[in-house]
């Protein structure tokens, strides 16, 4: 039986992958990578030789059918993207769904379950994930949350601006350096009495959390302009 890895990989900091994920990423016949040349900088510090092959959102049917036959043939792969976890508002999602399906196992009802050889496996090795991280460090209520991964940049933004506004769950979501201010506007508009933590550049030389209002933290960005820089994660509460 063939066996699927999905494995974190660091989000900044190169020191953030497990023991497990290196030795898995050295043993595996093949690492399928969101972009070749970020999962070299890994390999290079961990002297992983593995050999490598771009899937992202932009890939074609025949490397999905190419996956397929490399499964089939008995090979074990592994899929990372360019940092954090795989499939976690990543096009890695997709490769798993078709993966699942493909090599499903259909059993009659009523039936013990065989495991054929032509099946795969498919496996979590856990580690680096900017939600989990963001939310471990904010101060914010972390007993229940919802993610929504990247915002819409127009179909439907309004309503999930609405949606934030209402819940009584921590909302949280990726937003881009181009995109804060816009995203801090909307949510004085909608909330501005909700307490918001901006985690910026997390594991990363600048990393940084700063809480407060809507409002708060847009004139915090705007009287400082480089803060405007690096990866965003929001939280609401």
């Amino acid at each position: 039986m063939s066996k699927f890895y999905v494995i974190a990989t660091p989000i900044g900091n190169m020191g953030d992958i497990t023991l497990r994920a290196i030795e898995t990423l050295k043993e595996v016949d093949l690492v399928l990578c969101e972009d070749t040349r970020e999962t070299k900088k890994i390999f290079q510090k961990y002297n992983i030789n593995t050999p490598t092959m771009s899937y992202h959102s932009q890939s074609k049917l025949n490397k999905v059918d190419k996956i397929f036959e490399l499964l089939e043939e008995g090979k074990n792969l592994a899929l990372v993207s360019d940092a954090g976890t795989p499939t976690i508002s990543d096009p890695g999602a997709m490769l798993i769904s078709k993966i699942k399906e493909k090599f499903s196992q259909k059993t009659v009802f009523g039936e013990e379950p065989r495991r054929p050889s032509s099946g795969v496996e498919v496996i979590p090795i856990p580690g680096a994930s900017a939600v989990i991280a963001a939310l471990s460090a904010s101060g914010l209520p972390t007993h229940e949350f919802t993610f929504l991964g990247f915002l819409p940049h127009k179909k439907g933004r309004e309503t999930l601006f609405k949606e934030i506004a209402e819940s009584k769950r921590t909302m949280v979501f990726y937003e881009s350096p181009h995109r804060i201010l816009k995203t801090l506007e909307s949510l004085n508009k909608f909330c501005p009495n909700k307490k918001v933590c901006i985690a910026r550049e997390i594991t990363k030389i600048y990393e940084e959390f700063k809480t407060g209002t809507p409002q708060e933290l847009l004139e915090y960005l705007k009287k400082n302009p480089v803060k405007q820089k690096g990866e965003f994660t929001v939280l609401v509460s």
